[in-house]
């Protein structure tokens, strides 16, 4: 381990973080909202924190190898959880503890959307803001950014690529170089998220809420700056923008990346996982909508679609943006909008969940075991596309939803061992493990009444998710720390 090269990045991120301090600094500063000394603290405990990790050891500038960049990340989306924790916690408003702060602070920045805050709409604008920067930041990863940037140092980034990049495939490059994959990334991020703020203000925010909007909705972070969420507008046109924005950005950024590079729109067209997330919604979409307008939920049919729509797109995304209160509605349908979220989005996309593309596989892989029963001396091989996919990759998949599985268990007994009854743990568990958010039971609302032994371990769920289990887990194995 090169305790040298690691304290060097770790400094320089840090010290680029306390940057992201600036914009709600300028904005308490515009609408005198009492919030500038937090945030200026913040920036200047953040920015002197990462100097103190760097200053000592600047001039190590050795590769950065596959275990340091494992270490690296994982330290920094903790270290983030923590000192993003910062302006929350020394604001008068929301007047919250170290555990709470810790908390809505992990939740933005791994794009969970599970939220402590109540009455949000009489939250200072700076800190309405930053929530929604940290899931904007949060939602491609600002590891990805920081590839981009940290090269111009002096300092390799494949290696914290790899690291953080979630899907089964992680050495696949849009470019020859790594540093232009991020770039490329960045760019199609940045458009989307313009697109979405400009789409949301046509449609009937204002631009506060337009801005803040397109970061949570890009990001598939599901943070609002309104107790009721998008259903605060209860515009039609607002709803559709959300819908066509999360369904985009849950869609694997390659695909994005390749239509923009050719000008077309090819690269979606044949694409196995993009074929597979839409036929998943719509079913959703086709069950949740029937059984609302069947079971009298609703007043008019159209009432039932527009609601049952966007209540599938933003739970089965991962986003987490409500337009009612899906919890109350009869019959399995909130718990299937729950089970839903397990399967996520895209791979490669700012979404949660196992991904598609592993869901894919899994069910490709039991087809094939079936016709081995019945021809047991034939060779199958699994494709997506046209392309064979190797056995390590499918035994990846397996050992993945095998310790999902695990963890998931181990975590829900945790959790259901604090007193929490089993719909509120089940729940609460599938959403910031798959990086949801909203629950059922005493977490449909909010998470501010369930206890703090219970939030630290949502925490550490929430985490497992934005790192996909592996990243964060082989720091606990021996073989990791061996020479």
């Amino acid at each position: 381990m090169q305790h040298a090269v690691i304290l060097r990045i770790l400094g320089i991120l840090l010290s680029l973080f306390s940057l992201t301090m600036i914009p709600p600094l300028i904005i308490s500063f515009v609408t005198n909202d009492g919030s500038i000394f937090p945030f200026f603290l913040a920036f200047v405990i953040i920015l002197f924190t990462g100097i103190a990790f760097w200053l000592p050891v600047r001039n190590f500038k050795n590769d950065l190898k596959l275990r340091d960049g494992f270490f690296v990340v994982v330290l920094f989306w903790v270290g983030l959880g923590i000192t993003g924790s910062i302006p929350l916690l020394l604001s008068d408003t929301p007047n919250l503890s170290v555990t709470n702060a810790i908390f809505e602070s992990i939740s933005g920045l791994t794009t969970t959307g599970a939220t402590i805050i109540t009455e949000i709409d009489n939250l200072p604008k700076s800190i309405l803001f930053y929530r929604q920067e940290l899931q904007w930041l949060g939602g491609m990863g600002i590891i990805v950014l920081a590839v981009a940037i940290l090269p111009m140092l002096g300092i390799g980034g494949m290696q914290l690529y790899r690291a953080e990049t979630p899907g089964p495939v992680k050495d696949t490059k849009l470019t020859p170089r790594i540093t232009e994959t991020a770039k490329s990334l960045w760019y199609i991020y940045l458009t989307m998220t313009i697109a979405c703020a400009f789409s949301y203000y046509i449609a009937g925010m204002n631009s506060f809420d337009a801005i803040a909007h397109s970061f949570s909705t890009v990001s598939i972070g599901g943070f609002s700056t309104h107790d009721q969420s998008i259903g605060y507008f209860n515009n039609g046109w607002i709803e559709s923008v959300a819908i066509f924005f999360m369904l985009l950005s849950g869609i694997n950024f390659s695909l994005h990346f390749l239509a923009f590079k050719n000008a077309n729109v090819k690269s979606y067209f044949g694409d196995d996982e993009l074929l597979t997330y839409l036929k998943i919604l719509l079913i959703i979409c086709i069950v949740c909508s029937g059984y609302n307008a069947i079971a009298g939920n609703y007043e008019t049919t159209e009432e039932a679609l527009r609601d049952s729509i966007f209540q599938t797109i933003s739970i089965a995304t991962t986003t987490g943006f409500t337009t009612t209160e899906f919890q109350n509605w009869p019959g399995f349908i909130p718990l299937l909008l729950i089970i839903s979220c397990f399967i996520g989005a895209c791979a490669g996309s700012t979404g949660g969940g196992i991904k598609v593309i592993r869901v894919l596989l899994l069910f490709k892989q039991g087809i094939r075991e079936i016709k081995r029963l019945i021809h047991p001396n034939a060779i199958f091989t699994i494709k997506i596309g046209d392309k064979p996919i190797s056995e390590r990759i499918i035994e990846a998949v397996w050992g993945f939803l095998a310790v999902y599985i695990v963890i998931f268990t181990i975590l829900l007994l945790a959790l259901m061992a604090t007193e929490m009854d089993f719909t509120t743990a089940f729940s609460a568990l599938s959403a910031c493990m798959n990086n949801l958010g909203p629950g059922l039971g005493e977490v449909s609302q909010n998470y501010y009444t369930i206890n703090n032994f219970a939030k630290w371990i949502l925490c550490f769920a929430m985490l497992l998710g934005r790192l996909e289990i592996f990243t964060l887990l082989v720091l606990f194995t021996p073989a990791f720390w061996r020479h």
